[in-house]
């Protein structure tokens, strides 16, 4: 799975090996960048640290970036992705953290087990953002995908598993 994990873009005129290299140099680098500013966005007082617009734009410039090199699919992608997403939901652009969230779970289908909490966890803020965002039908769809893994990771009985299925009902 790490040729997958780790796909380049198939162009025509494919990046040299050096290109490549540097191109993870980069990703490595942007993400402990953002790690450092949401780090201090904590525990620095708000006139010093980065804005949620900010650290949003980090993502997005880096997307751009290694996106002319990596597949959407690639894990420094995903992982910017993520991140990005994360910036939409505590700035409430709920379309915006809708967006990403589809760009990802596809990749984190095919790149975690089949039960993984991380995937369910995905399925899961979808779900919450479709039902956000007036659209029951995918919703129920992506929370209904969420309780099938939940409930072999978990178990059928678990508290968690009652609170979503309660939250379909209240729909």
């Amino acid at each position: 799975q790490d040729k997958e994990k780790l796909e380049i873009c198939k162009l025509n005129d494919p990046p040299s090996a050096e290109t490549v290299k540097d191109m993870i140099k980069y990703a490595r680098n942007v993400i402990e960048e953002f790690r450092r500013a949401k780090h201090y966005k904590y525990i620095l007082c708000l006139a010093l640290t980065p804005t949620g617009v900010e650290l949003l734009e980090i993502c997005e410039l880096s997307l751009d970036k290694m996106g002319a090199v990596f597949e959407d699919s690639n894990v420094y992608m995903l992982h910017m992705m993520y991140q990005a997403m994360g910036v939409c939901l505590y700035v409430q652009d709920w379309e915006g953290a809708l967006c990403y969230g589809q760009k990802i779970i596809r990749p984190y289908s095919k790149h975690y087990p089949s039960y993984s909490l991380n995937v369910a966890s995905m399925w899961l803020k979808l779900g919450r953002l479709y039902m956000a965002l007036k659209n029951r039908t995918a919703g129920v769809k992506a929370l209904k995908r969420a309780i099938a893994i939940m409930e072999v990771a978990h178990g059928k009985d678990h508290p968690y598993i009652s609170e979503i299925k309660k939250e379909l009902e209240d729909h």
